[in-house]
């Protein structure tokens, strides 16, 4: 395979399905191989004619990532501009907590470490929310090592995640799942007293459960420049999220739509806070009164980014026009219509509920406007073709074990 030769190099930090996007959105665009530092050698970057893949153990321990960014930097020094991206929100704490080291080496596309820790808190972001007159679920805040009468306003079910998603990482206890969901009040103080053992130190939310199944999520991804000035949107409608319990709610198939709503409400936010590079809503529809309610905000691109660069609006070009080129388009919305997906046609087929957008998905497929992010053409590895195909048809038994039925009929 020929590579481009460019002033810069994708410095990639992670191992899953994030850490390939991104490198295939760079080799789309650029024609060029990326670095993928990881802490071992993961099925999704393993084998990949696009990555150069590097692992260190202990990479998830700040003072081993800095140490290892640091060592690349010097080696590359003089010769490219590095762009460092993180795909899990230790990584991106850890990089925006080392900028001011990073820097004499690295581009570092993210925001202060001041306004994450303002925004990463979800209990936070829901008080800006509130103070700009924006839509988000009713919530109870839950304090760890606190007393805390449980007094909800609000009926069961309900939904119960922490606030601190980077924290929450390193929490260890028994059912720890990314999202909960309770009918009674019984088996969340279960849960809650579990938590309480775990090392977690945060606080955890409790929130109003929205009524509606997969199809109800939106997610939204915005770019915003070194000025804070909101340039470009991309919204996806979900057909179906991930129901094992510890990657619960990340989405595996998407559709692009276009809602101005939805975005004039990101970018009051984002433009408030004076937010720079990429951020990533996940947003529900809540068929009570009619109104599209922010669930949080990731300070980075999601796990299912790839719907962006599916659709015809490469992510990552975003990132190098702004930080390399100093080049940016005024304003964009994507407004293409693409499914994405990592799961195969006939999961779609059997799980999506909605007969409309089952019919509207099964149209793409016919015209052929679907996105496999793991399945690039140019991408000739036999593994990596192997793992990607064989991952695919494993979400039939993933959806098989994992998903309620109940959800369908919500």
């Amino acid at each position: 395979m020929q590579f481009n030769e460019k002033e810069f190099l994708p410095v990639i930090l992670g191992a899953d399905i994030t850490a390939y996007s991104l490198a295939r959105s760079f080799h789309e665009e650029y024609g060029i191989k990326s670095l993928v530092l990881s802490m071992i050698e993961g099925g999704f970057i393993a084998n990949s004619d696009i990555i150069e893949n590097r692992v260190f153990p202990g990479l998830e321990r700040k003072e081993v990532l800095i140490d290892v960014l640091l060592k690349v930097g010097k080696e590359f020094e003089g010769k490219k501009k590095l762009i460092v991206l993180g795909c899990g929100d230790w990584y991106v704490r850890a990089l925006i907590e080392s900028k001011k080291v990073l820097e004499p080496y690295y581009i570092v596309p993210y925001i202060d470490e001041d306004l994450l820790n303002e925004i990463v808190l979800k209990d936070r972001f829901y008080e800006i929310f509130e103070e700009l007159g924006l839509n988000y679920p009713k919530t109870y805040v839950y304090t760890v090592g606190e007393e805390n009468d449980l007094k909800l306003p609000f009926d069961y079910p309900v939904i119960a995640k922490p606030a601190n998603s980077a924290m929450y990482h390193y929490a260890k206890f028994e059912g720890k799942k990314k999202v909960f969901v309770f009918d009674d009040e019984q088996s969340l103080r279960e849960m809650l007293k579990k938590l309480e053992g775990s090392g977690y130190k945060g606080k955890f939310l409790i929130q109003d459960k929205i009524p509606g199944d997969d199809s109800y999520m939106r997610v939204l991804t915005c770019y915003c420049d070194q000025n804070s000035k909101v340039r470009f949107a991309a919204l996806g409608r979900t057909l179906l999220e991930d129901h094992t319990p510890t990657a619960i709610g990340n989405p595996v198939a998407i559709i692009n739509e276009v809602n101005p709503e939805i975005v004039a409400a990101a970018t009051k936010f984002l433009e408030h806070i004076g937010y720079v590079g990429f951020a990533n809503f996940d947003i529900k529809y809540d068929r009570r009164d009619g109104k599209y309610k922010f669930f949080e905000i990731n300070v980075r691109l999601g796990r299912s980014n790839f719907y962006v660069t599916g659709s015809g609006f490469n992510t990552v070009k975003w990132i190098v026009d702004d930080y390399v080129y100093h080049k940016l388009d005024d304003y964009t919305v994507a407004d293409n219509i693409n499914l994405y997906s990592v799961v195969p046609k006939g999961v779609i087929m059997q799980y999506v509920s909605d007969p409309e957008l089952k019919a509207q998905a099964k149209e793409l497929f016919r015209e052929g406007k679907v996105s496999f992010p793991l399945l690039y053409k140019a991408d000739k590895n036999v593994k990596h073709n192997f793992y990607a195909r064989a991952a695919l048809l494993n979400q039939y038994r993933k959806f098989h074990k994992y998903f309620d039925k109940k959800n369908v009929t919500e």
